[in-house]
């Protein structure tokens, strides 16, 4: 399956999110290809500290590719694989209509923020034009980096519901520094010591939407 995580708006944690679910395909077992296609190159960045600091490496492949070449070079590849993950970044980019074209799931983070909501309708627009030449595309939003309290989940929760262009799913990721602290040092947050109970329980609900896998397993060190 080829999974892109993308959208209009960057700073809504894409490349989380993004390397968060690779760590955790390659913990449960499936071949998995990271693709970087933003051009900030933080899934590049996160894995090369993961190759340095994990005397077993990654645990996956990474590759840097942009632009319209995302789509031929991901066909090429995605034979050899189980699983491809995608991180668009945050732009309508060449890379990111290249990736929709040749997809089977487009997962679209949102802040609970309304500047940050009311980029939908760009996205919607996005996934219609996708559509066309994708039509069996599937495309998926949910608020990442949620408040702890507040009207502002409610109010997202209820505006992404009501488009229709894309499927609302309620798992939700909190705004948590597990997230930030466990990426600085390459490393999912399921990985992270000590756990993050809340952080575990939110990113195995959307994984397990996803791909429909229950258990994941350490990966090994060597």
């Amino acid at each position: 399956m080829i999974t892109v995580v993308g959208g209009t708006k960057g700073g809504s944690g894409k490349s989380t999110v993004a390397t968060n679910l690779t760590v955790m395909l390659a913990a449960a077992g499936r071949d998995v290809l990271l693709v970087d296609a933003d051009d900030q190159e933080t899934s590049t960045d996160f894995t090369a500290m993961r190759n340095e600091t994990r005397p077993g490496g990654a645990g996956y492949t990474c590759v840097a590719v942009t632009g319209r070449n995302v789509l031929t070079e991901v066909k090429r590849l995605a034979d050899k694989y189980q699983e491809v993950v995608i991180d668009t970044g945050g732009r309508d980019t060449a890379s990111q209509r290249a990736a929709l074209a040749i997809c089977h799931t487009y997962l679209v983070p949102f802040a609970p923020r309304s500047f940050d909501v009311w980029t939908l309708d760009k996205v919607a627009e996005l996934i219609e034009e996708a559509r066309s030449i994708n039509p069996d595309l599937r495309a998926l939003a949910f608020i990442n980096r949620a408040d702890a309290q507040g009207k502002d989940n409610a109010e997202a929760a209820e505006f992404l519901a009501s488009k229709p262009a894309l499927e609302f799913i309620t798992t939700a990721l909190g705004n948590r520094k597990a997230f930030a602290n466990a990426a600085s040092q390459g490393l999912a947050v399921v990985e992270l010591r000590p756990h993050d109970a809340k952080a575990n329980e939110e990113v195995g609900k959307l994984f397990g939407y996803l791909f429909n896998i229950k258990k994941i397993s350490k990966l090994k060190e060597a």
